[in-house]
């Protein structure tokens, strides 16, 4: 004998007139977790009813009520972990936009959990997004990962989408027990996918299994759309044969304002101080973010790689990177201004620009400083933008380019949008 159970009837006197009811009827109910444990269908074809725990009984009628009645709106609940730069821009995207949506699209968009480093905060209606930071700041509950992640099971909303905003290899180590509790994962850390790639691997097949999505267009050209256009290409069967690309905002602005005369350690510290890099900007120099994101295209190709795969040549000397803080990093970057005049001069000489440029050719993939001179497609590259240029089978003389900002919470947060709503129109 099982207990707590709940009878779920859809009942419509028309239905037995119109091919494919009760499937969507089971579908609804399974992409968001309820399972069903029996299924009766009348001989009148009039009533479709299914037995199913009683803790999923009102998010399962919440269900059934927008997928049968499309004049309703979709409503998303969003769990947001990581509410700095990136993440603070994306909630006033989402207050912006949120009269728009539901009226043009039929998409109730709802923050019901924040989270920052030391807080948490819940909802269920939907947080107050003119009041979110006192909110947050006055909750007396202390962020734990695992206590936010059982908090979102609790709630049990429909339609829940897990957003990490962080850089934190914690959270993405949370992805593949979220996605099985089908709730959908949309995030710009790259750390998840440029992991291990078994690791890679078993988060697509657990979204593909339990019917979640897991989206991260932002981990490569922040708002730009590669992943996406990757993904279409090889879909429909064409093959990529080379990849080249200018893939850190933060290492284009710098060679992009280093000149002979003007001191490299200056121009890292005007990147720091406008945005474009880490706090640590180690972490930029040292090119490891720019491996990722190769490593995540070259995957996307459907090619079994691992970050050690990638070839790297660092133009940052040893020392250098081998410093504890970011005085001791500024003060031996000083110390070697001369290797990096050299490096400026040595291009300048030749009419060339410097690039941190990520190759894929081959089957071999490098990232590494180059002289790109002026016939080149990254040679018109400015500011702290991105490119990536495709060859491919259909694109084969003309590689298919994409150019645009690849670095700046507005537009990071903007393709974090973008994938919450492809989830929404799902």
């Amino acid at each position: 004998m099982e207990e707590n159970l709940a009878i779920v009837a859809l009942v419509g006197d028309k239905m037995r007139d119109h091919v494919g009811v009760s499937g969507q009827m089971f579908a609804a109910l399974g992409e968001n977790g309820v399972n069903i444990k029996a299924i009766a269908q009348g001989s009148s074809e009039r009533n479709i009813t299914v037995v199913i725990e009683e803790r999923h009984l009102r998010k399962s009628l919440n269900v059934l009520h927008e997928s049968f009645f499309l004049s309703e709106k979709k409503r998303i609940n969003l769990f947001l972990v990581g509410i700095g730069n990136v993440g603070g821009t994306l909630i006033q995207q989402i207050a912006k936009q949120k009269e728009y949506l539901r009226e043009n699209e039929h998409v109730d968009l709802r923050i019901v959990g924040l989270a920052n480093s030391k807080k948490m905060y819940f909802d269920e209606e939907g947080i107050d997004l003119a009041k979110w930071k006192d909110l947050l700041m006055g909750s007396d509950l202390t962020m734990e990962n695992t206590a936010f992640i059982k908090s979102i099971e609790e709630m049990n909303l429909r339609n829940s989408v897990f957003v990490d905003n962080t850089a934190s290899a914690d959270i993405a180590a949370l992805y593949n027990g979220v996605l099985r509790k089908n709730i959908s994962v949309v995030t710009p850390n790259k750390i998840a996918c440029a992991s291990s790639y078994d690791n890679y691997q078993e988060l697509k097949n657990t979204a593909r299994e339990y019917k979640s999505k897991f989206l991260y267009e932002t981990n490569v050209g922040a708002g730009l759309p590669v992943i996406t256009t990757l993904n279409d290409l090889i879909k429909s069967g064409d093959k990529v044969k080379k990849i080249e690309a200018v893939l850190s905002g933060s290492l284009n602005f710098i060679f992009n304002n280093f000149k002979s005369g003007v001191k490299f350690v200056d121009i890292v510290k005007q990147a720091g101080e406008q945005g474009y890099t880490e706090p640590d900007p180690k972490i930029d120099l040292s090119g490891v973010d720019v491996m990722r994101k190769i490593l995540i295209l070259i995957r996307e190709c459907g090619v079994e790689a691992e970050l050690s795969d990638i070839k790297s040549e660092s133009f940052i000397p040893e020392d250098c990177m081998n410093t504890k803080n970011n005085e001791a990093f500024y003060a031996k970057l000083e110390e070697h201004e001369a290797h990096f005049q050299a490096l400026v001069k040595k291009a300048e000489d030749k009419g060339a620009r410097l690039k941190v440029v990520a190759t894929y050719d081959n089957g071999q993939a490098s990232v590494g400083l180059k002289e790109i001179t002026k016939e080149h497609p990254l040679y018109i590259l400015e500011g702290s933008d991105n490119i990536v240029l495709f060859n491919t089978n259909r694109y084969d003389d003309q590689p298919l380019v994409i150019k645009g900002a690849g670095a700046g919470a507005a537009v990071t947060a903007m393709g974090i949008f973008a994938d919450i709503m492809r989830i929404a129109n799902s």
